[in-house]
């Protein structure tokens, strides 16, 4: 199975790992053109105003300086380590067991806004890049599209996929098989933010019970939900919706 997974706009400092480098990255074959991305935004850090960063990082002019880095020079962490958001959390990487990081390292693939699709273990630096923010009228997600979908089609082709990202960041793939996605809702109504708790809590439970099928998924017990409905109406996606049980 592999999950597709967003970012988060949270994220550590810090880092134990060598800079970036073609083996940082899955689909090394591809180092380059994520190099046109990376060095475009280094660039445009390196020369833009105060107040294009303040658009880019989507921040407060006082902040500016703590992203104004060079992502080039900046030591790394394993993606699933940098990321510190919501459904990260909830994931709670460092208090898994072994077997179940190696699971995440080698089946969580992320889609960053910067380095597009990563695995958990893929290294990056610290970094800020607003969601959706194009850099300087480039826009990421439409590049990645174009020169990753193929290396993506052959990489999920005989997997069962579980796609967890929220809806900007469909943009930087198109799923063409059948695939299963999740819904939470409570009282009727759909859960938005705290969704991304929920996400976080399945991925953890995903790599504990590590399901080979979608009846193996419909019996993990999953904490606080329980399952309302699954849609199929739609030829490609298995739509599974759970009720929450709790708020958190």
């Amino acid at each position: 199975m592999k999950i597709l997974f967003a970012p988060s706009e949270a994220k550590k400092t810090g880092g134990d790992n060598p800079p970036i480098d073609k083996n940082s990255f899955c689909c090394p074959e591809l180092y380059e053109k994520r190099l046109e991305v990376l060095n475009l935004y280094q660039n445009f850090i390196n020369t833009a105003t105060k107040d294009q960063l303040k658009k880019l990082f989507g921040v407060k002019e006082k902040d500016i300086d703590k992203y104004k880095i060079d992502i080039f020079k900046e030591k790394t962490l394993k993606a699933v380590e940098r990321y510190d958001g919501v459904a990260y959390k909830y994931l709670d990487y460092k208090t898994l067991e072994d077997n179940e990081k190696d699971y995440i390292d080698k089946n969580l693939i992320i889609f960053s806004n910067l380095f597009g699709p990563i695995l958990a273990s893929d290294r990056i630096p610290f970094y800020k890049l607003k969601q959706g923010q194009s850099i300087s009228g480039f826009k990421p997600e439409q590049f990645y599209k174009i020169h990753f979908q193929k290396a993506l089609d052959s990489i999920l082709q005989d997997e069962i996929i579980l796609d967890l990202r929220a809806g900007f960041y469909e943009k930087f793939y198109t799923i063409k098989k059948p695939y299963i996605t999740m819904k939470f809702i409570k009282d009727g109504k759909v859960i938005t933010h705290w969704a991304k708790a929920y996400r976080g809590t399945v991925v953890r439970y995903i790599a504990k019970y590590k399901p080979s099928s979608l009846k193996e998924i419909f019996d993990i017990p999953f904490p606080e939900l329980k399952i309302k409905k699954v849609n199929t109406e739609d030829k490609l996606k298995t739509e599974i919706i759970y009720e929450v049980l709790e708020d958190k």
